[in-house]
């Protein structure tokens, strides 16, 4: 049986602001709340969901979101509204041809593959490949003074989040790492760096050598994929890439050079899930294994990057943390939380498994727009 093309209807796209519980600092600044574009995919009385994980500012990569929503409201959405796809990759290879902005083409994909995969009446980890009840999380902590972050590694190990990552920059790094290591001997221990360190600190970065780290992620420039091969020649803490792999080649290259020994996988950097599925399919041929990374996504989001987690390269813990963690209030009916180290798949129905909690929604969106055929 040959399964009819989907068609998309309608669009809905919001901007939306949610306060964080705790500001989040890593070595860039400091976010307040998260502001991010939730758009909503229609078709024959069907939803799919996806959200925006760029940021206002482009201080992880070059997207923001007052860019996402008019190139999404003005050409994206536009251009697809009306027409019929044939599954998830017709769509994909569609949006290919537009260079850049890979984190708001990946809102438009991701949309549609929820959407698909309720077409199907299916759980989005089935259509990916996954399977899985509940994934391994672990949690990142930003940039705080040593003694709140000591209190805070205490608290969420109790809890049995299976990996602890800490934030790091220059003056706040070796130190940090000596009293944590200490304290907590047997901890499964990562730092993020954000990009802020260069060649020219390899003797500070070989000195974390000391902390039985599983990996240092992205120390060196988000664009720089040949300096983080020189580093790892230097260290013997495998390294992890995060901001320089935007896409498979990025992956290829990366891995080729022995740039890396672990890779983060974000679907929004990587422009969706058809490209994540080639990143994830790559470091297994290289046995490298990934885990997916965060942006402080809302429960839609969220729920994306659990069911991609429960493909079998994800070897190491993700941070799909508890939601409760970030917000008061998120905007969906379901709580996203860990239980023992381990986050549930959301199956609330087919797709990614969650339903928007509306009325809050509009409590919280700053920007509505809709698109029609």
């Amino acid at each position: 049986m040959t399964r009819s093309p989907l068609r998309i209807d309608s669009a809905e796209l919001r901007l939306v602001r949610l306060p964080l519980v705790t500001p989040f600092t890593i070595s860039t600044g400091t976010m307040y709340d998260k502001v991010f574009p939730l758009l909503t995919l229609r078709s024959d009385g069907i939803e799919g969901y996806a959200e925006g994980v760029m940021d206002p500012l482009p201080d992880y990569l070059g997207e923001t979101t007052a860019a996402a929503m008019t190139l999404l409201t003005e050409t994206l959405l536009p251009g697809v509204v009306g027409r019929s796809f044939a599954n998830p990759q017709a769509l994909q290879a569609e949006l290919s041809r537009w260079r850049g902005h890979r984190m708001t083409l990946a809102t438009l994909e991701m949309a549609f593959w929820d959407l698909w995969s309720k077409s199907l009446d299916l759980p989005l980890m089935s259509v990916l490949g996954g399977d899985a009840a509940a994934v391994e999380v672990g949690v990142s902590l930003g940039i705080a003074p040593v003694e709140e972050t000591l209190k805070r590694v205490d608290a969420h190990l109790a809890l049995g989040y299976r990996r602890i990552k800490l934030k790091v920059k220059p003056g706040h790094d070796i130190g940090l790492l000596r009293e944590v290591r200490a304290a907590f001997p047997e901890a499964h221990l990562t730092v993020d760096a954000n990009c802020c360190y260069t060649l020219a600190d390899t003797d500070l970065l070989r000195r974390m050598d000391d902390f039985a780290l599983d990996y240092i992620e992205q120390p060196l420039a988000w664009d720089d994929i040949h300096d983080h091969a020189t580093l790892q020649g230097r260290i013997r803490t495998p390294l992890c890439l995060d901001e320089s792999i935007q896409t498979p080649a990025d992956a290829r290259k990366a891995l080729q050079s022995d740039a890396c020994r672990v890779m983060n996988i974000k679907v929004g950097r990587s422009g969706g899930f058809a490209e994540s599925l080639r990143i994830h399919d790559l470091c297994a041929a290289f046995d490298v294994p990934v885990w997916c990374g965060g942006m402080l996504e809302s429960g839609i989001g969220r729920a994306h990057n659990i069911h991609l987690s429960t493909l079998p390269n994800f070897r190491k813990p993700g941070d799909v943390s508890s939601a409760s963690r970030y917000f008061h209030r998120d905007i969906i009916e379901q709580k996203l939380e860990t239980d023992g180290g381990m986050m549930p798949v959301p199956q609330h129905g087919a797709g990614i498994g969650v339903t928007l909690d509306r009325g809050f929604l509009d409590s919280v969106t700053i920007d509505r727009r809709e698109v029609r055929a």
